[in-house]
């Protein structure tokens, strides 16, 4: 056999081994073959994109994918789409709006007030997860925002700025997504209803003498809250106070804020007022005055 018989015969032996694997595989996928809903496409194609969580799905195609093949999601939870988003999603799936509550991002320490005075010189990897490693963190209060920026690099909508070494959170921007919630060391950030009546501006768990030698604006767990509240919304939990927003809500304005106006720190107030109301102790100021630059870490 020559060399050219022998190529022609090596051709037509591998193109009919070819021809009977591209047809094994055509049937095989038309066996196999798994139906895409398109809707799920134009889900997807109507949320925002941003992938960023807030639905608790990993990401915007999870979240199509899950709503259209899942009775049980509702259609609205797309945080940074908002009503119109949800309202398209609810079109599409043929889904009623689940009432999903509008919420935003919340902080709840108000050491800048509270004249906070550094204990340590923190020079490691500029990171709140890094420097909270540290000794619990630069502050004298080991509850206090360290204001590295993590939730910054975190927020996908640009709803987050450092002011004066402190988050502020832009509520107007904020979609609650949550992402700043997740990868805050300190868990100073959460996640509060947008129509929530009154906050509580601080995260300590210390007890009230401890909180004074650090801090001239804490909550200092005194539970006059707690007793002053008809409403029975204000609790104090494992040294820190919460507030049951529905049942504060429900009650209604008639209660006249009681809580906050019975609290000596002046620490809860109405959600977006950091306007400062308690006077820092006098044994903070000496301790913020007295400590320039604290120890190095």
């Amino acid at each position: 056999m020559d060399l050219i018989q022998l190529a022609w015969t090596g051709l037509a032996v591998f193109g009919a081994l070819g021809l009977v694997a591209g047809v094994a595989l055509a049937l095989a996928a038309v066996r196999c073959k798994v139906e895409v809903d398109p809707r799920i496409a134009e889900v997807k194609e109507a949320l925002m994109g941003a992938n960023c969580g807030g639905c608790s799905y990993p990401g915007c195609e999870a979240y199509a994918e899950a709503v259209v093949k899942d009775p049980n999601v509702p259609p609205d939870l797309c945080r940074p789409g908002g009503p119109s988003v949800a309202a398209a999603v609810a079109r599409l799936t043929g889904k009623a709006m689940g009432g999903a509550e509008p919420v935003v991002a919340f902080r709840r320490c108000v050491k800048d007030e509270g004249q906070v005075a550094r204990r340590l010189l923190y020079s490691g990897v500029s990171t709140c997860q890094a420097a909270s490693l540290a000794l619990g963190g630069p502050d004298a209060c080991r509850f206090a925002c360290i204001g590295l920026g993590d939730c910054l690099a975190a927020c996908p909508f640009e709803a987050m700025r450092l002011e004066n070494g402190m988050v502020r959170v832009d509520a107007e921007l904020c979609t609650g997504c949550g992402n700043c919630v997740r990868v805050c060391p300190k868990s100073i950030l959460e996640l509060t209803p947008r129509n929530a009546r009154v906050m509580v501006f601080c995260s300590s768990r210390d007890k009230g003498r401890e909180v004074k030698d650090v801090c001239g604006a804490g909550c200092i767990a005194c539970g006059m809250c707690v007793k002053k509240c008809p409403a029975q919304a204000v609790s104090l939990d494992r040294g820190r106070i919460s507030v049951d927003h529905k049942a504060c809500v429900a009650y209604g304005p008639s209660c006249g804020l009681a809580c906050a106006g019975f609290c000596p720190r002046g620490i809860l107030r109405p959600l977006g007022d950091e306007t400062p109301t308690a006077r820092p102790e006098p044994e903070a100021r000496q301790r913020a005055a007295g400590t320039p630059g604290g120890e190095q870490a």
